[in-house]
């Protein structure tokens, strides 16, 4: 059990167990929790090498939590089970010139069930350690994948109620169809008439009002959140990076104590900042290279030092990356900088949309790639291996192109796979060939499957003739009546 304290990244003064920043989700004055000290691993890697996935779960995530040993242990035994269609939970597959990291095992097909599958149980565990018997109300906004993963943990949960607003016109027709066929009656999924950023901005300035809390309180309701501004839903994405290092020692790709390097596509930052505390923690990590799409606002970050989202938003081929505000960069400010100037910075960020800081982390470097280069890398890369990556990991695999050729760095890459190809299968499928255009995208399943030989997934077989559950719309600007008038 980890005597950890988490403090406020605006705000040092501010304080929580695990236990109550898992509960609470976001910090009273908006910002979010980390970690008092990263603590390290007091196992050799020889040691870890030993371990399952869910053993090394119990050693990283004991780290964090301050839970007791059978309370963590029952956690994970139920979040990582048969859920996944593989009992290696996250597969590491040589193709090529890299490993791909395979996150999309679980059963909505992307990385997000890595982490939320364990979070209903870390959030119902919280709950009774700090004696609180209210109804939980999980608020998400979702650019696409964390949605259906998050109503996929927390269905049928007693004690609880999610909402989901994600963008009725910016996600993949099976993102789309995932979560508006979710059933359980303790579900709410809502389209909303904007994009990601203004989903997230309505759901923390809901955190943070204090006369609704106060009204819902009375009701006998906690918010909480399921983003991955909780810190119950980053830590245990730091797993995964120490399970990538080991599984890639295994298969012979560098020497236990070597340095490794990762690629990752990311609009948010959780997934990547999991992994620099895994780095932080002891793991041999050589360099990130943080990968964006034609919203590359992260690119520009890690080039400049200024971080400015005045600028267009583009909907592109990977959506769950169609973000300006990178909620979990705050996390990375706070660890560089300090609570000062990061709260300095997020207040010039809502009022000008724009700061400046000095980038003191070297670790990290940006790269993007178009939507050109990423149909490009889908079908190049097809065409040598005969596997084929989504649209998120194919940015991803650009970017690491673009990275060696610039750095000329030669050590082993993992690029960090998040979702299934069959989430984007339209898009796959034009990438490989433009004749596929005008076909339906869930017909071009069968194509897909016979062009990679890999079935489709179960969770999704037959997910256009379901019937769609969850027909709620609403106006970005009415997010917070919505919730309003579906709870009281």
């Amino acid at each position: 059990m980890a005597n950890l304290t988490y403090i406020g990244t605006r705000d040092k003064s501010i304080q929580a167990t695990a236990s109550q920043a898992i509960l609470k989700g976001i910090c009273p004055d908006g910002g979010l929790y980390i970690p008092e000290v990263i603590p390290t691993m007091d196992q050799s890697l020889e040691e870890l090498s030993k371990l399952s996935y869910q053993e090394l779960a119990y050693e990283v995530l004991s780290k964090f939590l301050d839970f007791t040993e059978d309370e963590l242990k029952s956690c994970i035994n139920g979040a990582y089970d048969e859920k996944f269609d593989t009992t290696e939970i996250a597969p590491v597959i040589k193709k090529h010139d890299a490993l791909f990291l395979e996150l999309f095992h679980g059963r909505t097909l992307a990385f997000k069930d890595m982490a939320l599958s364990i979070l209903p149980y870390l959030m119902k565990t919280a709950a009774k350690r700090e004696g609180i018997d209210k109804e939980i109300v999980i608020l998400t906004a979702t650019s696409g994948d964390t949605g259906k993963a998050a109503l996929e943990g927390f269905a049928g949960v007693d004690g609880t109620k999610i909402i989901v607003f994600f963008p009725e016109d910016g996600v993949s027709p099976v993102q789309k169809l995932q979560m508006t066929t979710q059933e359980g009656d303790n579900t709410c999924v809502v389209g909303i008439l904007g994009n990601f950023d203004d989903a997230q901005s309505a759901v923390k300035s809901i955190f943070t009002d204090k006369d609704l809390a106060e009204v819902l309180e009375k009701r006998g309701y906690l918010f909480s959140s399921a983003n991955s501004i909780n810190i119950g839903r980053l830590v245990p994405q730091i797993v995964y990076y120490f399970h990538a290092y080991l599984s890639a020692v295994k298969q012979g790709a560098l020497k236990m104590g070597d340095e490794l390097n990762f690629t990752v596509p990311t609009g948010n930052f959780g997934d990547i900042l999991a992994g620099w505390y895994a780095m932080k923690m002891g793991l041999p990590v050589g360099h990130f290279v943080c990968a964006s799409n034609d919203n590359k606002v992260l690119y520009d970050f890690f080039r400049t030092g200024t971080y400015d989202r005045n600028r267009q938003f583009h909907v592109t081929v990977s959506p769950s990356m169609d973000i300006l505000i990178s909620s979990n960069l705050e996390r990375l400010l706070c660890h560089m900088a300090g609570q000062e100037i990061t709260k300095a910075g997020m207040n010039q960020l809502t009022q000008d949309g724009s700061y400046s800081v000095e980038i003191t982390e070297t670790k990290i470097s940006g790269e993007f790639a178009t939507e050109k280069e990423t149909y490009d890398a889908i079908k190049s890369f097809f065409e040598k291996t005969g596997y084929v990556m989504d649209t998120h990991t194919a940015v991803a695999y650009a970017a690491y192109q673009k990275y060696k050729m610039e750095s000329k760095d030669s050590r082993p890459m993992v690029i960090v796979s998040t979702a299934s190809p069959y989430k984007f299968t339209k898009d796959v499928m034009m990438a490989l060939d433009e004749k596929y255009a005008a076909e339906d995208a869930f017909e071009l399943m069968d194509v897909l499957s016979k062009l990679s030989g890999v079935s489709i997934p179960e969770p999704i077989q037959g997910i256009e003739k379901r019937e769609i559950l969850h027909k709620n719309v609403c106006d970005r600007d009415k997010i917070k009546d919505f919730v309003k008038g579906y709870l009281l």
